[in-house]
């Protein structure tokens, strides 16, 4: 990129893109859109760049240096120091001291500067999907992250936006036009098994990919509404799980589905193993389901807490912390 174009881009980069989240106690009770495990540690992130940490499984909260004040949607963590954030605008941040310091390592606009350089590749997909995001700005957010190992991850978002690394996130590659998503659907989840990468996303998608993320192929879904969240159990049954309660479960990679009976109405935003072997689903309303046939069925676990929730990981003595609109909440496993 020139140097007046890198001079215009920096321009254009909103300001919550610039400045560093705000230190303040109303973290603790604010909208909270994730949480996930680095080694016994927890790290909860969510609006306006707040990102919080827990030493005690969840019993008090205190907050971590963020450089930007966009919302984050996703966490992933591959060993107690090693983890990336994800969010709104493009954002990509990744931290190597367990949560206590993160540095931005992707946005929106270097997301759209990216794919400048498709533009002389002489593919025309490309070339659309490169003047749309240098068009429409960075305002695009990514909704899920898988990483492989500490060099090789996946993040996906909104309308088909998708950008894998091999080095860490030191430097990111746009992925859109390898996947068949030509609605450009959004997709909403990634998750590794067995080697193979799965993608869940808008309408049923489901996506495969058997080289690494070289190549994706579609498979055939069960349900044409949306998924919201892929669970890979220890047993390698892959569960699907999404709109108005529905979730499918895969014994063979995905080739076939079995619906999964949950007996919800309302939509499914997070599941986890417990340590126990269980497989636990939580509902938009907060309540929590659990199966003990490997994810065949589930049933509920008590009354929800009335407030949307988002997140849901288990805490090292086998509590189960749930992030909602409201901050997080540590309940006993279903």
């Amino acid at each position: 990129m020139s140097a007046q174009a890198s001079a215009l881009a920096a321009e254009t980069v909103p300001s919550v893109l610039r400045e560093a989240a705000v230190a303040s106690p109303k973290v603790l009770g604010a909208a909270t859109l994730a949480v996930a495990r680095a080694g016994t540690r927890l790290v909860a992130a969510g609006e306006r760049g707040a990102v919080l940490l827990s030493d005690d499984g969840g019993t008090s909260w205190r907050q971590a240096k963020v450089p930007v004040q966009v919302s984050l949607t996703a966490l992933r963590f591959v060993d107690a120091r090693t983890g990336w954030a994800a969010g709104h605008l493009g954002t990509i941040l990744k931290t190597e001291d367990g949560g206590e310091t993160w540095v931005l390592q992707l946005d929106g606009v270097r997301a759209a500067a990216l794919w400048s350089g498709a533009l002389k590749l002489g593919d025309e997909r490309a070339q659309r999907l490169g003047q749309r995001l240098a068009g429409e700005g960075p305002d695009k957010p990514f909704f899920d992250l898988e990483f492989l190992d500490a060099q090789r991850g996946i993040a996906v978002g909104a309308y088909n936006l998708a950008f894998s690394t091999a080095d860490g996130g030191r430097s990111w590659v746009p992925l859109s036009t390898r996947l068949p998503n030509p609605k450009s659907l959004h997709l909403y989840a990634v998750r590794a098994l067995q080697g193979h990468l799965f993608i869940a996303g808008e309408q049923g998608l489901l996506l495969r990919s058997d080289d690494g993320g070289a190549s994706f192929a579609a498979l055939p879904s069960p349900y044409k509404g949306s998924y919201f969240g892929l669970l890979v159990a220890r047993s390698g049954t892959l569960l699907a799980y999404g709109l108005r309660g529905n979730a499918f479960r895969s014994t063979d990679l995905g080739a076939s589905w079995q619906k999964a009976e949950t007996g919800l109405p309302v939509s499914i935003s997070a599941a986890t193993e417990l340590d126990g072997g269980a497989l636990a689903l939580l509902a938009q309303t907060g309540e929590l389901l659990a199966s003990r046939d490997d994810g065949r069925s589930f049933a509920r676990s008590g009354p929800g807490a009335a407030v949307p929730a988002a997140g849901l990981v288990v805490a090292a003595d086998g509590h189960v912390v749930v992030a909602s609109l409201r901050g997080t909440r540590r309940v006993a496993a279903p």
